[in-house]
């Protein structure tokens, strides 16, 4: 519950919906910092929500989790621990995209509020700031634990024997990722459209962001004016930065080309090794006769691995278009190149679920992150079976939790020792919580 709890504090920043009135109070300070009896219940409402099953003491949890964060917040503060407005706008920013994306878009999240984008940053602002305030303390204080052997060792060790998780099959897939080439005509006609675009911007026939908006094929920007808002050298790809540090500010760069198309970009700020733009993005089209040709090759590809006329590594280093790691699919989350079946990606599960190892599957349509496309052909090069964990086979498994218990124990001494300087006040309500002894109230 505790980790539970932990999640949706830091990273829910928008209640999207109550279902019901609350009556509100202030229920604890914890420095300066009010909490109020409305933010308990909506968090509890949010988690009802989300089909996560409740604990009864569950008021006291997020009592506790909330203290700690205004406790976190207020140290912050202290400290002087620095959050820029640009940051918080760039985080924002990334909510707002995000929770239009889940609502239908940015009209539909402004009919949901009843006000525009802009009253909508205006009022998170604040909440976005402190929550940033707060994460960036705890990193100050958490950031450095480390689990060694040993420790992982005796952390498991104490585990109880009817409590040790049970691990799901893992498996670890390669792939033969082949796009379509792209030709001199189709590049041509990409470049021609945007530079077209770009002339009725500088002619104001229409304004930057609302060609982003209407034409560009960047997801994560379009529906934000094209705006990507702070970033760092190194965030994009090699061209666009290059261009980024190269042209004048607020003025728009010439149609250039990348892995993920052709852009036009305007860069408004710049401070070191960041900057903050706008660009709009125009893929190139592929026709289904390249299509079609491509799935022919790989059927080919297919058939001489099968018939053993070449090797998995030669196919991958001849015709893949991503061969590094010999095709290895990691897991961008955790870093593993081993994928728990119950977490594995749609088409990767549907592509390797009536496999054996060491087997490879039909050519499969593909798009990748940026949006690119062509097919992929598949192989489940291992699979584990499901079994209890145990140190030899699920060591960094084990590791990991028992670096978060380390965490969850020195923010707990963190606490202990920072509110005995701090005014804390709790309303009678919830004096009776098990965990509130650490606060040191005098009541």
């Amino acid at each position: 519950m505790k980790k539970i709890i932990i999640i949706f504090l830091f990273n829910i920043s928008f209640q999207l919906s109550f279902g019901q009135e609350i009556i509100d109070q202030v229920i604890a300070i914890v420095g300066e910092k009010p909490i109020l009896y409305s933010e308990i219940q909506g968090q509890k409402l949010q988690i009802i929500q989300q089909g996560v099953e409740i604990e009864e003491n569950i008021d006291c949890y997020l009592m506790d989790e909330f203290m700690i964060q205004k406790l976190l917040i207020h140290q912050a503060e202290i400290d002087s621990i620095e959050v820029t407005e640009d940051m918080v706008k760039v985080e924002l920013n990334q909510r707002i995209q995000y929770f239009s994306a889940q609502v239908g878009g940015t009209e539909a999240l402004e009919e949901f509020y009843g006000k525009s984008i802009e009253e909508i940053k205006e009022e998170f602002f604040e909440q976005i700031e402190d929550k940033m305030k707060a994460q960036k303390m705890q990193q100050e204080i958490t950031g450095s634990v480390v689990a060694s052997p040993s420790e992982v060792q005796k952390f498991f060790n104490n585990i109880p024997v009817d409590s040790i998780p049970y691990i799901n099959s893992k498996v670890k897939i390669s792939q033969l990722v082949m796009a379509p080439k792209i030709n001199y005509t189709q590049k041509t006609s990409t470049k021609k459209k945007l530079q077209n675009i770009k002339r009725r911007i500088l002619s104001n026939e229409i304004s930057f962001s609302v060609a982003a908006e209407f034409y560009s094929d960047d997801p994560g920007s379009k529906s934000n004016g094209g705006n990507f808002g702070w970033v760092n050298r190194g965030d994009f790809v090699p061209e666009f930065d290059a261009i980024a540090y190269s042209i004048p500010l607020n003025t728009i760069s010439d149609v250039f080309e990348s892995p993920f198309g052709f852009h036009i970009l305007k860069i408004e700020k710049r401070r070191g090794e960041q900057y903050y733009g706008s660009h709009v993005l125009i893929k190139n089209e592929i026709s289904e006769n390249a299509l079609a040709d491509l799935k022919v090759k790989c059927d080919s590809i297919l058939t001489e691995l099968k018939n053993e006329r070449t090797s998995w590594e030669n196919a991958i280093f001849q015709n893949s278009t991503n061969p590094i790691d010999g095709g290895i699919i990691f897991n961008q989350s955790t870093g593993d190149m081993y994928w728990d079946m119950k977490n594995l990606e749609k088409s990767l599960f549907i592509g390797i679920n009536n496999l054996e190892i060491g087997e490879y599957s039909e050519p499969l349509y593909y798009e990748d992150e940026k949006g690119n496309i062509g097919y992929r052909i598949l192989k489940l090069v291992d699979q584990t079976k499901p079994h209890l964990a145990n140190l030899n086979d699920d060591y960094s498994y084990i590791q990991k939790y028992a670096v978060n218990q380390k965490q969850i124990n020195e923010m707990d001494k963190w606490v202990t020792k920072t509110a005995k300087n701090t005014y804390i006040k709790i309303e009678e309500l919830y004096r009776g919580c098990p965990n509130i002894s650490k606060w040191n109230i005098k009541f």
